[in-house]
């Protein structure tokens, strides 16, 4: 394979994939347009997960391909924007048919962002708001979407967190890429997958991080943000999967959260990484899992860069 360069590049997305944001000022949506189908798998490592059909992504479920994702704010409030995305694509008439009935399949996961006392979330206009503007040429990304009320490093508090958001990344060897979009929502810090260094995360008085990971091992009663956490990706590849491999796929991926969140999977985050196969290339699955897990610690970063 010393023909074929292994890099990061632009972000791109497989034909028949796109990308839509929606958001007021203190929360948003963001969602993944598949609207012929998709291969679809999905992996929940964290504790405290809202989520919606992702029992139907499981390997002996009938259903195998999946029209789009949603990953929201509003916590489990914001679920109800899934209903918005599924009234789009039944008015463009995508969707699984039986009959004359359409019905899209439409999976989705939830941060929580409820921050302040009113109950602000993505409702059904919202979710239907993205999905017309989803476009397949993405580039938004930080304070946009289901970013926009994201926050990271809450051990000591909301007070002295960073601000989490939207990010993107893609891998690409030879004419195979793995392409990710990510919100950061996480208990943790976003740390440096190389050094360790903490990036974005809990802070001092003084400005400067304080290091959750290290803070926690010196035996300190940590502030349990509990519930407020949790930090979603969604992977789409132009590489052919079977159900199988996507499932197999997003179990592995986790591994990108392991090298740039600590602590991650906690019991108050409800990590959450859907996978979407959208092409006919064909790649070994050992360097298609290492691509993905690569592109998702990267899009950790790119949401706080």
């Amino acid at each position: 394979m010393n023909n074929k360069e292994n890099k990061s590049t632009e972000f791109q997305l497989p034909d028949g994939i796109k990308i839509g944001h929606a958001q007021n000022n203190k929360t948003g949506v963001t969602v993944i347009l598949s609207e012929s189908g998709a291969v679809g798998g999905v992996s929940v490592r964290g504790c405290a997960p809202g989520t919606r059909e992702t029992d139907l992504l499981k390997n002996e479920k009938t259903i195998d391909k999946i029209h789009a994702v949603v990953l929201s704010g509003g916590s489990a409030y914001g679920l109800s924007s899934c209903d918005g995305v599924m009234e789009f694509l039944r008015d463009c008439g995508h969707g699984f048919s039986i009959n004359d009935i359409v019905v899209p399949i439409v999976c989705g996961a939830v941060v929580f962002d409820l921050n302040h006392a009113e109950y602000v979330f993505p409702d059904k206009t919202m979710g239907y708001i993205a999905s017309k503007n989803a476009e397949a040429v993405s580039k938004k990304r930080g304070q946009v979407g289901a970013g926009v009320g994201a926050t990271t490093g809450k051990i000591l508090g909301k007070d002295n967190s960073s601000k989490g958001g939207v990010g993107v990344s893609t891998i690409r060897i030879g004419s195979v890429f793995v392409s990710v979009i990510t919100v950061v929502n996480a208990f943790g810090d976003v740390i440096c997958p190389k050094t360790g260094k903490v990036l974005s995360g809990a802070k001092l008085p003084n400005g400067k991080f304080l290091d959750t990971n290290d803070f926690i091992l010196k035996g300190n009663i940590p502030n349990l943000m509990k519930g407020v956490n949790t930090t979603i990706s969604c992977i789409m590849t132009n590489a052919r999967l079977t159900k199988v491999q996507a499932n197999k796929l997003a179990d592995i991926a986790h591994n990108g959260f392991v090298k740039s969140i600590s602590p991650v999977h906690t019991d108050f985050d409800g990590d959450t990484i859907f996978v979407l196969s959208k092409g006919e290339e064909h790649i070994d699955f050992l360097t298609l899992s290492t691509m993905a897990i690569e592109a998702v610690a990267q899009s950790v970063v790119d949401s706080i860069q």
